[in-house]
């Protein structure tokens, strides 16, 4: 059924999607806040010359990109109440550290990509004109680097707002959860149709500041 109650019903859904919005969303920034910066140290860690580094790196990788991401969420906050019986893990917290490993074994990829496609030369071109090897990475490499590597990017911060619906898996309640319960609730298709336009302006939003990154670094070319 379409059809869903009164005006006042359809308030309350949609202060009730609101609410799981909010969810979803705190679990779509706190994943890119901490997945961003930790795959960046992945992908250095992937392109060591050091196998102690690179081999577990490696193996990491592969089991992130490997397994189905609820099963990673099931298993970050139920392995360790069996392992250890007196520690208990938050749901949101263990959801968040699931979807922070799972995302920085992707982004670590996208990085190591972009960072091998930059040519070998400005890399001595930068030595020659004296700056060091921090310095030739974050003012030389980083930028460009950053221009090459976000439709990438971009495709993966979509995803991840979609991904966002496997934390029900462990009973935290963000958006599609909401729905799904008020259209078990009421009968009605209208709570499932309005979440899903919720995730499309989301993503529209996602796409929109990407393109707008992507104006600011066409300098780079």
């Amino acid at each position: 059924m379409l059809s869903y109650g009164s005006w006042p019903d359809f308030a309350s859904l949609l202060e009730q999607l609101l609410k799981g919005t909010g969810t979803t969303l705190e679990v779509f920034a706190l994943t890119l806040l901490f997945s961003i910066p930790l795959g960046l140290l992945v992908a250095f860690a992937r392109m060591s010359s050091n196998p102690v580094l690179r081999l577990p790196t490696q193996f990491y990788i592969l089991v992130m990109r490997g397994t189905p991401l609820m099963l990673q969420i099931m298993f970050v906050y139920f392995a360790p109440s069996y392992i250890f019986e007196d520690i208990n893990i938050d749901r949101f917290s263990a959801a968040i550290f699931a979807f922070t490993l799972n995302y920085a074994a992707y982004f670590a990829e996208i990085y190591r990509g972009g960072i091998s496609s930059i040519e070998k030369d400005q890399y001595e071109a930068a030595s020659v004109l004296g700056y060091t090897k921090v310095q030739t990475f974050f003012r030389i490499i980083l930028p460009q680097v950053i221009k090459r590597i976000l439709p990438a990017s971009s495709n993966e911060v979509i995803t991840l707002v979609k991904d966002t619906v496997l934390v029900q898996v462990i009973g935290v309640s963000e958006l599609f959860k909401v729905a799904q319960n008020s259209a078990s609730r009421h009968f009605s298709t209208v709570p499932l149709i309005v979440a899903g336009l919720f995730y499309l302006i989301m993503n529209g939003a996602v796409t929109k500041v990407f393109h707008f990154i992507e104006c600011k670094l066409d300098y780079y070319r």
